[in-house]
C-alpha cells in the first residue's frame, strides 16, 4: 500500500527565546520521519509574516504547519489555523512556551520533533478577546503592562520577566472593573486579570490550576490588590499550583465575558501587548484548532 506523505511546513522564528536557529532544517531532518512527512522550511522576518506564510501553506494545501517559535509565534499560527483541518505543531523556543508546557510537548528539540512523528492529534479550544485570538492566556492590568514593558526589554527569559515584575510592581495601582460571565454581573476592584485557556504562564507558573484547553469554558482569574510584603507569599502560590486557595484570587468559569474598565490601555494575548478601550469582549471557540501533542 501507497503512503502519501504529509505536507509539513515548518516556520521558524529566527530570534524567539534568543536561540540561534540558522541550523533548524539541518538539526531537525536528523530526526522528523521523512517517510511520513514531505517538510519545507520558512523564517518569519518580522511580526505578522508568520500568519501571512501561515495562510500561505494552507491556500499551497499543506497538511500540518509547525510553529517553532515563542507564544507569540505560535499564536500567529494558530490564529490563521482556527477552524481549518490544518494541524498545528509546536517546537517550543520562546522564553515562556506556556501552551507548550501545558501540553507537555517536549522543549528539547529532538523529543519535539519525535512528538510530531508520532502525529497524535486533538481538537482543543480557542479564546477571543475582542478580535484577537489567543490560546494560552490573556491579560488585563499590572499582567498586560509587564508583557508591554517585557516586550520592550532586551533581557529575556525568566529572570528578564522577574525583572520587569519587581521594577513596575511598587507604582502599580489596582482599577475597578465591571464584569458579565454568562449573564451574571460582579464588581470587583483588581490588580490584574487573566482569561485562563490553559493554566499557566509559562515556566511552570501556574495563574489558574484546574483551567482546560478542552472544556469549553474559559477562566477568569481576578487578583484582587494584596499588601505588597505579601509578594513572595503569592508567587509561592503561583508556583506550587494553588492561586485557587489564595484569599487574594477569584476564579470564576464562563463562555461569554464582558469586561469594562475605567480607561483604555495594553491587554496582552499569548503574551503580546495590544491597545485596546475601555469594553473588552472575550469568548471561547470550543474544539476550533487541531494540534499535535
Amino acid at each position: 500500500m501507497v503512503v502519501t506523505r504529509k505536507k509539513l511546513l515548518f516556520i521558524i522564528n529566527p530570534i524567539s527565546g534568543g536561540k540561534e536557529k540558522k541550523d533548524f532544517e539541518k538539526r531537525s531532518a536528523q530526526f522528523l520521519d521523512a517517510d511520513l512527512f514531505e517538510a519545507q522550511y520558512r523564517f518569519s522576518e518580522k511580526p505578522g509574516h508568520a500568519a501571512e506564510l501561515t495562510q500561505q501553506a494552507i491556500s499551497d494545501s499543506y497538511d500540518v504547519v509547525v510553529a517553532v517559535g515563542g507564544d507569540g509565534t505560535i499564536n500567529e499560527v494558530a490564529r490563521t489555523l482556527v477552524n481549518t483541518s490544518v494541524v498545528l505543531g509546536i517546537i517550543p523556543e520562546g522564553s515562556g512556551n506556556g501552551l507548550a508546557g501545558y501540553l507537555e510537548i517536549p522543549m528539547i528539540m529532538k523529543e519535539a520533533i519525535l512528538l510530531l512523528n508520532k502525529f497524535r492529534v486533538k481538537r482543543i479550544d480557542s479564546g477571543k478577546l475582542n478580535d484577537h485570538y489567543f490560546f494560552n492566556m490573556a491579560g488585563i492590568g499590572f499582567d498586560a503592562v509587564i508583557s508591554d514593558r517585557f516586550d520592550k526589554d532586551s533581557i529575556r527569559g525568566p529572570f528578564g520577566y522577574m525583572k520587569t515584575v519587581v521594577s513596575e510592581i511598587g507604582h502599580y495601582k489596582a482599577e475597578d472593573y465591571e464584569f458579565v460571565i454568562d449573564g451574571k454581573h460582579y464588581k470587583e476592584e483588581a490588580f490584574m486579570i487573566s482569561l485562563a485557556n490553559s493554566p499557566q504562564y509559562g515556566n511552570n507558573a501556574y495563574v489558574s490550576p484546574n483551567a482546560s484547553v478542552s472544556d469549553g469554558l474559559l477562566d477568569v482569574c481576578i487578583v484582587k490588590p494584596f499588601p505588597l510584603f505579601l509578594l513572595p507569599k503569592m508567587l509561592f502560590h503561583l508556583f506550587s499550583r494553588t492561586t485557587d486557595k489564595s484569599g487574594y484570587v477569584d476564579i470564576i468559569r464562563g463562555k461569554e465575558i464582558l469586561i469594562r474598565r475605567e480607561k483604555e490601555g495594553y491587554v496582552h494575548v499569548d503574551g503580546q501587548p495590544i491597545h485596546l478601550g475601555k469594553d473588552l469582549r472575550c469568548s471561547i471557540l470550543p474544539s476550533s484548532l487541531c494540534i499535535i501533542y
